[in-house]
Parts: structure tokens; C-alpha cells; sequence
């Protein structure tokens, strides 16, 4: 198994450092393909993932998906090809409790014992968000019932910017407590390039007594003007200094990816020097970018990228 030859990082001196990055573990955020040719171009990248050790590689449902048809026949795949381990996304928005539990018991059968539980977003021309009658609410919920089917590790999601529909920054923050007090393990924030807010956030979470393991979210920019539409969807800034660095930038160019890679490296490291050694890309299944922050974080030899 290639898991067998992952040990843990050492710290390394990075040339442009005066003292020893501390040793980061990145996770992996993937996506269900759609098509052959981009499940052929995600199996690859998959391989280079695996082989870089990450924590654990966690598997959306899409959009508008409740996992069913594509997340679990993934995750499964993953975990068994790989033997990495694997968190399966599970939502509110789309499935019955019933159904909800039925396939987590499915996922725990599969030795499959990380979930990662979401609200999830409302249905594509829905005005808002409308809790199924016979689904659970909200992630704590969600994060309740799945611990009522077993003692899975649970990751939920926060918002160092605050969520786009959190009616105040407190507000948000106890529907964080909620999700805390209802059993989850982690915290994984939704990508934020303003690294001071993280820092903020996290000593927010500190000082409102949340204490639980808090894991940035990275964003490699393959595309900025992708991540532009996606931080407009989710409420992420983009902070002028950033467009400043990407502005005429041909996408695709060397050029670019040099940039992205520098960013996000950046990001990591100055997270990591601030004791947040745990971070987890959204790697958009793509393996370029996030083989590149491992590298320049110094956490393992590299890894040739797939075309």
C-alpha cells in the first residue's frame, strides 16, 4: 500500500527562512468527475495525491447531490485502491434522515470512518435555504444523528469572513458552538486569502470557549477567474493586493502557476508559524498546485504532477 510508506514530515529549513517551518499535514478536498475523461484525469491526479501522504482525502457531493450516486462509490474506491484515508461529505439539503442514516451506516460498513457534515446549499433557484421536513435542519443536527450511528470523526465547516447568510458575526459563531456542542472533531474553514482574518477567527473560537481542532481551508488558485465567481458564491474577499499580483496574468501560463503556488505556500507557511500545522486544500482536482505547496513547505520530497 502506498499509505505504508508515508511517515510523518520533519521539519526542514526552507532557503528563504532563518528558523525550521514546523511540520505541516495538508488534507485533500476532491470532487466527483463528471465524464470519463475527467474521471481518467482525476485517477491520475489521485495516485499523485496519495503518494504525498495527506492526511485524509475528502469527497464532495457536488452540487445538488446528496452523495449517493457519486460520492460513496468514490470515497470507497479511494480508500481501498489507496488505502489513504477517506472523509465522505454527507448534506442536510437534499436527503431524509432515514436516507441520511442509512448511508452512513453503508460508509461505516466500508471502514469508511470520517464524514465530513455539511448543511449544503439551497436548491439551484431556490431562494434560500428550506430545512426538508423529514431531513435534518442544520449540520448540528446532522452532526447529532450521525454520531447516533456511530462514533464517526466528524469535520464541519466555518467561515472566517462569516457565512453570506449569518444574520451577525455572533450569530455565526454559535451556530459554530452548536455544531461543537452536537459532537464534531474538526473545524474546517471555508478558504480565506486575508490570513490575519483566520488568525483573528481562530482567537475568536479561543476566547468564546469553542476549543476543538481548527484547520484552515486553502484555495490554490488554478484560475483567478474562477476563484473571483466562486469567492462571489460563498462570500470569500479578494483582497487588492491579490488581484494586484494576478492582474494581466495570462491563465495557464508558467507565470501563473508560479504565482498561485507562491501564494498559497506563503499562506501555509506564515499559518504554520502561528501553530496551525493542519490545513486542508480544495484541491479542485487538480494535483499541480497542491504538489507545489507541499513542496515549497518542505514536508516530503516531490512528486511529478500529471499533465
Amino acid at each position: 500500500m502506498i499509505s505504508a510508506a508515508c511517515s510523518g514530515g520533519t521539519a526542514r529549513t526552507m532557503a528563504w527562512l532563518d528558523e525550521p517551518l514546523p511540520s505541516v499535514e495538508l488534507s485533500i478536498e476532491v470532487f466527483p468527475p463528471k465524464g470519463p475523461e475527467a474521471a481518467t484525469r482525476l485517477w491520475s491526479n489521485l495516485g499523485l495525491f496519495a503518494a504525498a501522504c495527506p492526511r485524509f482525502i475528502s469527497v464532495t457531493c457536488g452540487a445538488g447531490g446528496s452523495g449517493e450516486e457519486g460520492t460513496f462509490p468514490l470515497a470507497v474506491a479511494i480508500q481501498n485502491h489507496f488505502g489513504v484515508p477517506v472523509a465522505a461529505h454527507l448534506t442536510c439539503a437534499y436527503s431524509s434522515r432515514t436516507e441520511i442514516d442509512a448511508l452512513a451506516r453503508r460508509y461505516w460498513e466500508q471502514g469508511i470512518r470520517r464524514v465530513v457534515a455539511l448543511r449544503g446549499d439551497p436548491p439551484k433557484g431556490a431562494a434560500r435555504y428550506e430545512p426538508r421536513p423529514d431531513g435534518y435542519a442544520y449540520a448540528a443536527d446532522l452532526v447529532r444523528g450521525l454520531k447516533a450511528v456511530a462514533d464517526f470523526d466528524i469535520s464541519v465547516g466555518c467561515y472566517p469572513e462569516i457565512h453570506p447568510e449569518a444574520l451577525s458575526a455572533e450569530a455565526d459563531l454559535e451556530n459554530v458552538r452548536r455544531k461543537v456542542e452536537a459532537g464534531a472533531n474538526r473545524l474546517i474553514t471555508q478558504y480565506c486569502f486575508d490570513t490575519d482574518r483566520i488568525l483573528r477567527f481562530r482567537d475568536r473560537l479561543v476566547a468564546a470557549g469553542i476549543e476543538v481542532e481548527f484547520v484552515p481551508g486553502i484555495m490554490p488558485i488554478h484560475s483567478f477567474s474562477q476563484v473571483r465567481r466562486f469567492s462571489l458564491a460563498c462570500g470569500a474577499g479578494i483582497p487588492a493586493w491579490l488581484e494586484r499580483l494576478f492582474d494581466g496574468i495570462e491563465e495557464g501560463s508558467p507565470l501563473h502557476g508560479m504565482i498561485a503556488a507562491s501564494v498559497a505556500a506563503e499562506q501555509c507557511r506564515r499559518l504554520a508559524s502561528e501553530g496551525l500545522t493542519r490545513m486542508h486544500v480544495y484541491a479542485l482536482n487538480r494535483a499541480e498546485l497542491p504538489l507545489a505547496i507541499r513542496q515549497l513547505l518542505g514536508t516530503g520530497p516531490a512528486v511529478a504532477a500529471a499533465a
